[in-house]
This record gives structure tokens, sequence and C-alpha cells, in this order.
């Protein structure tokens, strides 16, 4: 699998939002994702190894309790102030073996496994062309975002021009993708300040991550993939919709 170009944008009257890549992201960074019309991937800012850029927490079939770290190992070539969009993979070809294994004895027994399937394989596909972390968190969110009926579109931070100050560079991103709604997450609204946003006319949405149903007890916890695995994709994307399961 070689790395498709970025779809393009949908013009103004959009809801956007900007989050970093992460290797298959957590229901609640997912949750946001798709009820965004453009995700701008937030590629060129300082990358974390304490967050979920490189790895992603498996949970068990029937015992969500029972987890285990999905990780890529990576090397910054400039330490800590290491770009995400920098950082390369150690060893590709031992990562690539060991995701297929431990993804396959997570989730293998599910119901759900070809559609599983068809999100893995690319991502695997791709780490025998491509060592960078980014691309590789980037493709596994955008084909679970695919599984489930997603339809926006996504470019990349690095394209773009913007501020440094964090508020200043969401703004100046919403504005450059056409958005005229930026859409936040809970942890981002503990720091984001509206007036960049108010400069351009752009509205500023909270998006709040649903408490009550299993899917979502632990959404902030563990990979999405566990979802995906549980429940299939009919009925989590009913869920991300907001809409009651059938």
């Amino acid at each position: 699998m070689t790395e498709p170009p970025p779809r393009p944008l949908q013009g103004r009257g959009t809801l956007c939002a900007v989050h970093q890549p992460n290797l298959f992201p957590r229901l609640s960074t997912l949750a946001k994702l798709y009820a965004a019309d453009c995700w701008v991937v937030l590629d060129d800012v300082q990358f974390a190894r304490r967050d979920f850029q490189h790895r992603a927490r498996l949970a068990e079939l029937g015992d969500p309790s029972r987890q285990q770290w999905l990780t890529l190992a990576a090397h910054l070539p400039s330490g800590r102030r290491s770009r995400i969009d920098e950082a390369r993979i150690v060893n590709p070809v031992l990562s690539r073996k060991r995701m297929r294994l431990l993804l396959r004895q997570y989730y293998g027994r599910s119901p759900y496994w070809s559609t599983l399937d068809a999100v893995i394989t690319p991502v695997l596909e791709l780490l025998v062309v491509s060592n960078r972390t980014s691309v590789i968190a980037e493709a596994s969110t955008r084909m679970l975002l695919d599984s489930l009926g997603w339809h926006g579109s996504f470019v990349r931070s690095s394209a773009y021009a913007a501020r440094v100050g964090r508020s200043e560079r969401l703004a100046d991103l919403a504005r450059a993708v056409g958005a005229d709604t930026y859409l936040c997450g809970t942890g981002g609204a503990r720091y984001l300040r509206s007036d960049p946003f108010d400069d351009y006319g752009i509205d500023v949405t909270l998006h709040r991550t649903p408490t009550c149903g299993e899917a979502w007890a632990r959404a902030r916890e563990i990979s999405s993939l566990w979802a995906l695995a549980t429940f299939g994709p009919q009925h989590l994307a009913r869920l991300l919709q907001g809409r009651p399961a059938v």
C-alpha cells in the first residue's frame, strides 16, 4: 500500500477537527474526528512518547480490563524536540510482525474479524514502504474512519503556515481549510482561547464523548479496535452518529 494523496476539501461551511495522528486511536478520539467534515492531521508539532502517536492500548474481547500496549518503537532524530512527522520507526519489519501477531491474538476471534482485517492489513502493508510513525498512525485512523462510513476529508498541518501559539495555530488551520466551525475536544477546552477564532468569524463547538453504554465506558482508555471487534461496524457507526442501535 502506497500513501494516498490527501482528499480534496469540501469547501466552506465545514466543521473542522485538528488532532495528532494516533495509532489505532481511542474511541473518544475517533468520535471527534467522525463528527467533523475535515480532519487536519496535526503532524508538525512536538512528538510525545507518552501520548498515542506511536502506541495503542489493546483490550481483550469480553474482558476489556485485560489490556496490553501495542507500541511502535520510535527514533527521534532531534531528541525531545523532534516533530511528529520526523519520528521514525526503529525496526519496521519487527514492528510489522509484532503488530500482526498481537492484533490477531486480541481480535482474531471476533465475528467481525473480516472488517478488522480490512482495517489492519493496509496498515501492515504500509510498514513495508514507510518507516514514519506519523504515516502509519494516520493510515490506521483513516482506515478505521473509512470502515465506519466516514465521508470527510483530511489534510496535514505541515502543508500550511500557522502561528506558534496553540490557539492561534488551531484558528489558522481552521481558517486555511475553509471551516466555519472548529470542533474542540475536552482536553483542548482546558487551554483554548476563543479570540483567535473570533477574529476569523469561526465558531468553536465542544465535542463531548458520551458516557453511557458499554461501548463508551473505556472510550478514553483503549483503542477503538475493541469497540469495532465487539459491536461491529454498523452498530458502532450508529453510535458515532448518535443514533440508537437496532
